[in-house]
């Protein structure tokens, strides 16, 4: 089963800061791995206007225990004001893989 396993997506400003979250929340074992992808053209309403700048986005990999830890870890790192920190739960995936990614949250 792999309904304890989550994918995290959380966008950042700049290829730095996405590369400073990602590794601070894999070396606190917050998260199991992560990927940076980028830049993404990133188009949304923020303070009554239409915006659009360019973001990277941090697609990390955790299990639903370590979730509470990791959003505040990512709150309290982030440039944002309100960041995007959106979990979803994985479906199926390799059980070799989905295990390793318990194993390596476990502190």
């Amino acid at each position: 089963m792999s309904d304890d396993c989550l994918q995290v997506a959380v966008a950042a400003s700049s290829r730095e800061e996405a590369m400073r979250l990602t590794g601070s929340a894999v070396e606190g074992r917050l998260a199991a791995c992560g990927q940076v992808v980028g830049p993404v053209a990133s188009t949304y309403h923020w303070e009554g206007q239409m915006q659009e700048a360019e973001e990277w986005l941090c697609l990390l990999k955790t299990t639903r225990a370590r979730y509470p830890e990791l959003e505040l870890h990512l709150r309290g790192r982030h440039s944002y004001k309100n960041p995007e920190i959106i979990a979803t739960a994985i479906a199926a995936g390799s059980e070799d893989y989905l295990n390793w990614l318990r194993a390596a949250t476990t502190t």
